[in-house]
């Protein structure tokens, strides 16, 4: 019963990881960065943007789908 138990809470987290990654669009393209801009951003820059990477990043779209902030009641 244990094994069937862990085979199915298994199986659960398996679907769940597979929904969240095909929502993200990570596997739409073949690169984990946008260009190389996105790359140097990523390795140097992240502690301390400025207003130009904020541009680089909206223009060249780094980031994917927007997620909408919803305030808690």
């Amino acid at each position: 019963m244990k094994k069937l138990f862990l085979l199915l809470l298994t199986a659960l987290f398996l679907y769940g990881c597979g929904a969240g990654a095909r929502e993200s669009g990570f596997w739409q393209h073949d690169s984990m960065y946008k260009n190389w801009d996105h790359l140097k951003y990523s390795l140097y820059g992240y502690k301390s943007p400025t207003a130009d990477t904020a541009k680089k990043s909206q223009e060249q779209g780094w980031w994917g789908i927007e997620i909408p902030y919803i305030p808690a009641e």
